[in-house]
């Protein structure tokens, strides 16, 4: 019986056979950027420290060239006038340059990509917009303060004509973008490490809305207004929405802040700057408040 038993069961051998397991790295880098295609900036730079063929994969151009707005090069000769920006770079390196928040029209606009997006986003300061008085002292100052992106901002004293306009000519990529003005009800201060709101100038918003206005080049026009309240708080207020359709021509786009009630004056206000951004952040903005 053990006989019977014995040639069932294989010999024991000594040898052991050595199995050949393949693993990540093993992928051709071409394969890999095809999936890269795929996925957001952030998640491509965390899968580039897998390995070798993961981290040359990422540095494919046209994975990058994927991300970038169909338009870069003109964003790029709008913002760089007059600059030299850096030859013969990589395409990855093309848009991480363009991340960073670049300065323009004298550094009162600045103009990023958003790092998970690849959107444009643009901010314009109080310096860059054309604000009625505010060359008098008796009604506007300038204050310096690290809550602004461009460490100052404007403040009204007291004035019977409030208004306040700007624009901007700018090849914004096809897809649809709101407008923010923001602004703070009093003046915000430091006093023994702590944040403090000075209302001593607020006075004549709760009489009157302040309107906000919007038209572009082509045509699209939006008006809103609202009574500005909760002095101290940082708030976007939203003056409307617009859709670039990505013509060949930079699109124009005007944005006004007004309150010329002229029955009663209005003061204590703090004018920051102009947001224009892809209409999905909204939702950012609203949880930022």
């Amino acid at each position: 019986m053990g006989s019977s038993f014995s040639v069932l069961i294989p010999p024991f051998s000594s040898t052991v056979t050595k199995q050949n397991h393949s693993s990540l790295g093993d992928l051709p880098e071409s394969c890999v950027a095809s999936v890269l295609v795929y996925m957001d900036p952030p998640q491509i730079c965390k899968l580039s420290m897998l390995n070798r063929a993961f981290r040359g994969a990422s540095s494919a151009d046209f994975v990058w060239e994927s991300k970038l707005p169909m338009n870069y090069s003109s964003i790029i000769q709008r913002v760089f006038a007059g600059r030299n920006f850096p030859a013969n770079l990589c395409k990855r390196d093309i848009y991480a340059m363009l991340c960073r928040p670049n300065s323009f029209d004298g550094g009162s606009k600045k103009v990023w990509l958003d790092k998970r997006t690849g959107r444009v986003c643009m901010s314009i300061s109080s310096s860059g917009l054309a604000i009625t008085g505010i060359d008098d002292r008796r009604y506007w100052s300038r204050i310096e303060t690290d809550e602004s992106r461009f460490k100052s901002v404007a403040y009204l004293q007291q004035i019977w004509w409030f208004e306040v306009d700007g624009e901007v000519d700018f090849p914004f990529p096809v897809g649809s973008y709101s407008i923010f003005f923001r602004l703070q009800v009093g003046r915000a201060s430091r006093r023994f490490g702590r944040r403090v709101c000075n209302s001593e100038h607020v006075h004549g918003w709760d009489k009157k809305p302040v309107r906000f206005q919007l038209s572009t080049s082509d045509g699209q026009q939006a008006t809103t207004q609202c009574y500005l309240n909760e002095p101290g708080i940082w708030k976007y207020h939203h003056v409307g929405d617009f859709v670039a359709t990505g013509s060949v021509e930079p699109m124009k786009v005007k944005y006004s802040l007004t309150q010329i009630d002229c029955t009663h004056t209005k003061g204590g206000l703090c004018v920051d700057s102009v947001l224009i951004c892809p209409v999905e952040f909204t939702e950012r903005l609203k949880q930022s408040f």
